[in-house]
């Protein structure tokens, strides 16, 4: 079996990417700074990703913000073409280094509204408590904005993964805006999950939510938005406790889950992943949010193997050890950087 070579963490290189914004907007910055910076870039593919998730981070803090000062964040293109932060004055750069440890949080107060602004890095989860008592988990790279106004709770699950423990307040309806759904909650627990495709999946472990299409607004957050009506040629679920729904599904079809799945799904808020017979492809799919590492199965004849088994989200490592030990592959670490998962 290959040898598995031990990846870099993202704490890690958040770190380094921080200290590159730092010398790079450096008055001081000198010819071989230039160079070194665009050889770092080249090192590795997960530095570029690194320096253009602290930039989305900070436009979005800076939208937030945009009520309480003018100032504008720009980007400029190195010779690597790769977006930088310009200059800020010297807080950005421990909002910087705050990044590198993976969490972000900033708080504004507009128009009797609390404004928030939450993140984690890959890797990593995060609890939260609002002012208004609910509390958040943040799964592995999630981005959440909260307007905590006296009318209503919104919630902007911008991307990722949360948990949320609501308040009772049925005088401030508290709604998650994800993807393509809203989701009304007064006072309960549930899930909500962004894919890629801009689709929701929802799990409810208490209480009893209701969901309902959205098309996503570009509107900024800091404005008020406008309260959700049901009309007739609106569609809504109504959610249980012990049952999930997915947007992808044309007709928000509400399905029930066992209290294992229910478990497994809600796993990570204890720092681990549970498979249980999910195909290889799904399952490295899974891994791979919790990994800057890109994981490649090279043979198509293995990806339907299936997986079992409850692993630490902290130990990519052991995860793929563990798949090799419980199956027929190998897994090699190529010069591009891919992790590969080959046949036996």
């Amino acid at each position: 079996m290959s040898e598995i070579v031990k990846l870099r963490t993202r704490a890690e290189i958040d770190e380094e990417a921080a200290i590159w914004v730092w010398r790079m907007e450096s008055a001081e910055k000198t010819a071989s700074d230039q160079q070194a910076f665009d050889a770092w870039l080249r090192q590795d593919s997960r530095h570029r990703r690194a320096l253009e998730e602290l930039s989305q981070v900070w436009e979005s803090l800076d939208g937030l913000a945009e009520a309480k000062r003018d100032e504008r964040i720009a980007t400029f293109t190195n010779a690597a073409n790769a977006p930088v932060p310009r200059a800020r004055h010297p807080w950005w750069y421990a909002a910087a280094a705050m990044l590198a440890l993976a969490v972000i949080g900033a708080v504004w107060l507009h128009n009797d509204s609390e404004i928030q602004t939450l993140a984690t890095a890959v890797g990593q989860q995060r609890n939260v408590t609002l002012a208004d008592g609910s509390l958040i988990a943040l799964n592995t790279n999630t981005i959440v904005e909260t307007n905590l106004s006296r009318s209503e709770r919104n919630i902007y699950l911008r991307k990722g993964e949360a948990h949320f423990q609501v308040a009772h307040d049925r005088s401030r309806p508290f709604l998650v805006r994800a993807g393509d759904a809203i989701v009304r909650a007064v006072g309960t627990q549930f899930e909500v999950r962004v894919r890629a495709d801009q689709h929701v999946d929802v799990v409810v472990n208490e209480g009893r939510v209701e969901v309902q299409a959205n098309t996503p607004s570009p509107a900024a957050l800091v404005k008020s938005a406008t309260r959700v009506r049901t009309t007739a040629a609106t569609m809504v679920r109504g959610v249980n406790a012990g049952q999930q729904l997915s947007t992808s599904n044309a007709n928000f079809l509400v399905v029930p889950v066992s209290p294992e799945q229910l478990s497994s799904e809600l796993a990570w808020r204890e720092g681990a992943i549970v498979f249980d017979g999910e195909p290889l492809s799904e399952a490295i799919s899974e891994i791979e949010r919790y990994t800057d590492a890109r994981i490649v199965i090279s043979d198509p004849a293995i990806a339907a193997l299936r997986v079992g088994g409850r692993f630490r989200t902290d130990d990519v490592q052991g995860i793929l050890q563990g798949l090799a030990a419980a199956l027929p592959v190998t897994i090699r670490r190529a010069s591009d950087g891919l992790v590969y998962v080959d046949r036996r």
